[in-house]
């Protein structure tokens, strides 16, 4: 993916954000936390637990090998994901909740 793609993705989430991911990072736009229980329970605030997937926004260059070339990551815009729950870093973005992560912190894709 190259940057013009990964601009255009974030300029989707919200018009006019301005976050670019450095190196093999990946911002993700958390999912929202389940509100009940599979039978029906309500479950108030202090309950809820974080959310561990999202759709990926914008992606990275890569990590740079001992050549200079960045290894492009496996992960791409719009992509639905999988990370673990105490990974990565909390952001908010114009009122907008994301991840920040690392492409080995993605546990899987949804296809």
């Amino acid at each position: 993916m190259n940057v013009l793609q990964s601009l255009r993705a974030i300029h989707e989430v919200k018009g006019t954000m301005k976050l670019r991911p450095l190196s093999d990072r990946v911002i993700v736009k958390q999912s929202e936390a389940e509100t009940k229980t599979a039978s029906g329970i309500v479950l108030p605030d202090s309950a809820k637990e974080k959310p561990t997937k999202g759709k990926v926004i914008s992606v990275g260059p890569g990590k740079v090998d001992e050549k200079g070339k960045h290894q492009s990551l496996n992960v791409k815009a719009g992509d639905t994901v999988y990370y673990g729950k105490y990974s990565g870093t909390d952001i908010e973005v114009e009122s907008e909740k994301f991840v920040i992560l690392r492409e080995s912190d993605i546990l899987g894709i949804l296809e």
